[in-house]
């Protein structure tokens, strides 16, 4: 008899498009066993206990950080229910506390804090396509600018493989002063639910893997406490395991949010009463608890009641000094669990009774490899290396690579604490891709992430380039374990880091520069460096334009012998006559395969390293642009990428720390450019604001990007009375008003026009001021739909020679996704009196 445990097999001799059917039922990861005391006596008792709970609760709302933590820690460690939680989106569109990356980048980064925060509270992490896009004001807008059918697509296939008995949201469905997209949230859930039961709701859905309809049995919302008909639910205890506060718990989990600033979040340390509301939206009723009516034990599942009555003796029998006395009753229950029919809770439920065999063995095993890159076609050194704590007979029979389909036979008797290794060398296929988040490798659309392959619908992040399963023989059952090939190494705190295995190309590419302006007919040279990933990389490299512009060379050859070994190649572009905003990409071949790929690293201590090899290209800007002044300081912001975008304008930029803010310094700069947030950042900034007003009055000018009003503790940072709010415009394309015509800054070096507001992205801009005095000059005007109009986007004061703006537009957007009209403005309210 077989327990099954095939995890997460990946077939990749087709590449992407052949995935075996198995990862239907396996899209989201179960980390209860990256527990502290994961293989503790007590820690396998709780997880013995849940597989005896058939009960299942699916949370869902909009983005990282919208989950309620408490709940999800109570349900899955409290109740051992099988809990999940359905981000419809990775967060892209938000602002990063903690560095640079924005967007795609910082959806990677926001990913693995949700699974950080998985592993501490104990649930399961899904997602949609649904992108990010920033912030909406009003759900409709979120839904036209999603794919609503395929956000819903992915819901429906959560839900009908996850089979929640409970669906919860986080937001109402009803519109009120909150982002659109939680309201979006909420009001998909609701179709989604109905949608899930029916067959013929996205058939092509149903057949792979077992897959068939599913209907919860309710939908509630997560508050609600004021209404009469809502459930009120204590949530609060301790954890059997870790013996803290499920607050305590959930309060860590929360604080793997750190790129939204929640690294110092705090909860309740108690583990008394802590109450939550859920108001039902639609299914069967219920009086005092979510789960009522439902079936949470093994009864529910035809042939499952012997498998419920066996479990409830072994876990009466269970003995936490001694787990590996379990192991029989737990062998008794495989081929009763082997052979019930095919369906995604009870195949989650054999990958469990799996891991408690294997936890009840204290069998662990590893696959090395030195390096934690690898080029396709190259050959893989891997080190397995098995053991196990238990008295009980282990035989390891062999390693499987289902990706080459090949098998290296072991048959070794494993010993206690003495742990087996065994060498292999297997070929990494040609045919494997290049390692990028899966909803990363083809380009979508503002709103949608493109994704081609069903059987990764929900699915966090990758599967393994390069599976591995390892083979056992216990009590004459067989026992498959999933694993991958890591790199393990030590950081410099000490820590241990463990990198998956990535496929990279030989060799990178990197444009110098993330935008190049030209003017009309205009030459520039453009530089691409090429950086070898491996010895003796020799090709050439070239780089594609769309129609309208010229390159010369058409190639050029490199030659790098060393791996590192860095080359950069300028290339002389000229551009068309027509004003456009376009890209450039990089392409090298070497050995008669051709690579566009950049690579970015995003390294933080709370997460894994992440590698990401996107497209590499330049944007090319075609515009008439002319500046005034040369010498600009530059205060950083959060994720602030601004001045290199005033380099390209032709600025030369220093950057300055708030130390510099002295007359000396000061004077010998035309203008000083404060970055988003940076005040607050920086409230010691407000001792230097006397020089900066004094810089001001002598003829500098000073443009202050937005500041968050919340927490912001210089009250005066202008030289006259300003105030910030919690304004925004927060559609692109909102229609502005100029109301300042005749200013310097709409005219001077640059005529500002309505064309200019063309193309924005994201959001016009954010933290507008309400409040100003009369020397400000509101120069533009702009709303949301169905708003009234709101003037404090951009506001010019001037105050002795020089100029002091204040403005909330969007620049951090803006000029680095190359918008001309964006550009235009800016140069103008630098150049003031220039």
């Amino acid at each position: 008899m077989r327990a099954f445990a095939f995890l997460e097999a990946v077939a990749f001799k087709a590449g992407w498009k052949r995935l075996l059917a198995a990862l239907v039922c396996l899209m989201a990861i179960h980390v209860r066993g990256d527990d502290p005391k994961s293989n503790s006596g007590q820690s396998i008792l709780q997880e013995l206990r849940t597989f005896g709970e058939m009960g299942t609760v699916l949370h869902i709302a909009a983005h990282p950080d919208d989950e309620n933590t408490q709940l999800i820690t109570y349900l899955a460690r409290g109740r051992g229910y099988r809990t999940g939680y359905l981000s419809l989106t990775r967060g892209d569109g938000g602002q990063n506390l903690l560095g640079p990356e924005f967007r795609e980048q910082l959806g990677v980064a926001r990913t693995q804090e949700l699974l950080a925060a998985r592993r501490l509270d104990g649930g399961r992490q899904f997602f949609t396509r649904a992108c990010d896009f920033g912030f909406s004001k009003d759900y409709r807008e979120t839904l036209r600018i999603w794919d609503k059918q395929q956000v819903l697509a992915d819901m429906v296939y959560v839900i009908r493989s996850f089979r929640p008995d409970v669906l919860i949201t986080r937001f109402s469905p009803q519109p009120g002063g909150t982002h659109g997209h939680h309201t979006a949230s909420a009001v998909l859930a609701l179709e989604a639910f109905k949608l899930a039961g029916d067959p013929k709701a996205f058939p092509e859905q149903l057949g792979a893997g077992g897959l068939t309809v599913w209907q919860p049995k309710r939908i509630f919302q997560n508050g609600g406490g004021g209404n009469a008909k809502a459930i009120r639910m204590d949530v609060g205890g301790l954890d059997p395991v870790l013996n803290e506060s499920f607050a305590t718990i959930a309060a860590r989990s929360r604080a793997q949010h750190e790129t939204q600033g929640f690294a110092n979040f705090t909860g309740g340390a108690g583990g008394g009463p802590r109450f939550e509301s859920f108001l039902l939206l639609d299914g069967e009723t219920a009086t005092k608890d979510i789960l009522d009516g439902v079936d949470t034990t093994w009864a529910r599942v035809p042939g499952g009641a012997e498998i419920g009555k066996l479990t409830t003796e072994a876990i009466a029998q269970f003995n936490p000094q001694d787990p590996s006395a379990s192991i029989p009753a737990l062998l008794r229950l495989c081929p009763l669990v082997v052979a019930l029919p095919v369906d995604p809770l009870v195949s989650d439920k054999r990958q469990q009774l799996d891991r408690l065999i294997q936890h009840c063995l204290g069998l662990q095993v590893k696959t090395s490899v030195d390096q934690a890159e690898a080029v396709a076609g190259e050959k893989l050194k891997l080190q397995h290396s098995v053991s196990k704590a238990a008295n009980v007979r282990v035989r390891w029979v062999g390693v499987r690579y289902p990706s080459v389909k090949q098998e290296v036979k072991t048959a070794v008797d494993l010993k206690p604490a003495d742990a087996a290794i065994k060498e292999s060398t297997q070929s990494l296929p040609a045919s494997t891709p290049l390692s990028q988040p899966y909803w990363l490798r083809e380009e979508g659309t503002i709103g949608m992430f493109r994704m081609d392959v069903p059987a990764l619908t929900g699915r966090p992040e990758n599967p393994p380039a390069f599976p591995v399963e390892h083979i056992f023989e216990v009590g004459g059952q067989t026992l498959v374990i999933a694993d991958e090939p890591v790199q393990v190494s030590t950081n410099q705190a000490g820590k241990e880091v463990r990198r998956r295995l990535e496929v990279i190309p030989p060799v990178s590419l990197k444009f110098v520069s993330d935008v190049k302006l030209f003017a009309p007919n205009m030459t520039k040279a453009v530089e691409v460096e090429v950086t070898a990933s491996r010895a003796n990389a020799n090709g050439t490299v070239r780089l594609i334009a769309p129609t309208g512009w010229k390159i010369a060379p058409a190639t050029q050859a490199f030659k790098l012998a060393t791996v590192g070994a860095k080359a950069k190649f300028a290339f002389a572009v000229t551009s068309p006559a027509g004003l456009v905003s376009e890209k450039l990409t990089a392409e090298a071949e070497v050995k008669g395969v051709r690579y566009v790929n950049q690579r970015v690293e995003i390294r933080y201590p709370h997460i894994p390293p992440q590698l990401l090899q996107p497209p590499a290209r330049i944007k090319v800007v075609n515009l008439d642009l002319n500046v005034r002044g040369k010498q600009i300081g530059y205060l950083a912001g959060a994720g602030d990428d601004v001045a290199r975008c005033m380099e390209q304008m032709g600025y030369v930029v220093t950057q300055l720390k708030v130390d510099d803010f002295v007359p000396e310094k000061l004077k010998e700069l035309d203008a000083v450019v404060i970055g988003i947030r940076a005040l607050n950042l920086h409230p010691e900034l407000g001792d230097k604001l006397p020089a900066l007003f004094s810089f001001v009055e002598t003829g500098g000018n000073v443009l202050v990007q937005y500041n968050r009003p919340e927490n912001l503790k210089l009250t005066k940072f202008a030289p006259y009375n300003l105030r910030l709010s919690l304004d925004r415009v927060a559609e692109e394309d909102a229609e502005v008003t100029i109301l300042a015509p005749d200013h310097p800054a709409l005219n001077t070096p640059n005529k500002i026009m309505q064309a200019d507001f063309a193309g924005w992205v994201q959001e016009r801009g954010a933290y507008f001021a309400n409040q100003w005095d009369d020397q400000f000059t509101p120069l533009l005007s702009m709303h949301d739909n169905g708003e009234t109009p709101k003037s404090g986007s951009v506001l010019v004061a001037k105050h002795g020679k020089g100029y002091f703006v204040y403005s909330g537009l969007a620049w951090f957007r803006q000029l680095p996704e190359g918008v001309p009209g964006a550009y235009r403005l800016f140069a103008n309210l630098v150049s003031l009196g220039k």
